[in-house]
């Protein structure tokens, strides 16, 4: 049995399923790091993912972010995370999703991004473009930094590491219409794919945060490197850089300096 679209759509729906039942509730929150938190609907959501994952494809490996998920071939890989953006989930600020990767022989091939407060599925295949809720979806047009809306996050050790993104933060503020922060990677990218926002960047991030929304920006039209425009934006040390062909380039230049 090879995964499917089918396949991935009935997860990423029931693992959407259980952060809306929790969302908006007292949480049972612990912390991973000093602002680094994680909730009962983060262990609640991933153990439901990698069960169904394991019930079907019991050979397959799983990257995921809670458990650091199972060991497997790795000829068939998924990369998932069952909560990104914990801290507004915590808060009750409705900008976070559930994100399901499927690669095969090192090459992504399905992704599901699910946001269960708007209902919207956005659903990538390798070759067969990029949807949201069913309607294709292609990245903004915008051809310079001017015109464009970006979008980044900053690394949980922001505190303490000089390496933050705070001057890059700067640097693209000053050159573009603005510079967003929402709070979830895999949104981020979904909002690239979908036209809303011309380009994200970040740094440590970890690839279960961008395997899906990485598939979704490409289809769309995109272009995702790692800060340093290479293709590979899953490895450590991991970062990435998504935007259409345009603006990728621009923003590059600007990162490189």
């Amino acid at each position: 049995m090879e995964p499917t679209l089918t396949f991935i759509i009935e997860v990423a729906h029931g693992a959407g399923a259980i952060l809306r039942a929790h969302y908006g509730r007292q949480h049972e929150i612990s912390r991973k790091g000093v602002i680094d938190l994680v909730t009962e609907a983060d262990h609640k959501a991933e153990d439901y993912l990698l069960g169904e994952i394991a019930k079907f494809f019991p050979q397959h490996r799983v990257f995921s972010e809670e458990t650091g998920g199972r060991a497997g071939s790795d000829d068939h890989v998924w990369y998932v995370d069952p909560l990104d953006g914990t801290v507004n989930y915590a808060h009750g600020l409705p900008i976070f999703c559930t994100s399901i990767a499927y690669a095969e022989d090192g090459d992504l091939k399905l992704a599901a991004v699910y946001d269960p407060i708007a209902e919207d599925l956005y659903l990538a295949q390798r070759g067969q473009g990029a949807k949201l809720n069913g309607q294709p979806m292609q990245v903004a047009g915008a051809q310079e930094l001017v015109d464009a809306l970006l979008v980044t996050g900053f690394p949980y050790d922001a505190w303490t590491n000089p390496d933050n993104n705070i001057r890059e933060f700067e640097a693209l503020s000053k050159v573009s219409q603005g510079v967003r922060r929402l709070g979830s990677a895999a949104l981020d990218l979904c909002y690239v794919a979908a036209g809303r926002l011309d380009g994200f960047w970040e740094k440590k991030l970890n690839a279960w945060d961008v395997a899906a929304g990485g598939l979704l920006v490409q289809e769309a039209g995109g272009l995702v490197t790692n800060l340093v425009g290479e293709a590979d934006f899953l490895s450590a040390p991991q970062s990435i850089l998504a935007a259409n062909p345009a603006i990728h380039a621009k923003m590059l230049a600007v990162l490189s300096e």
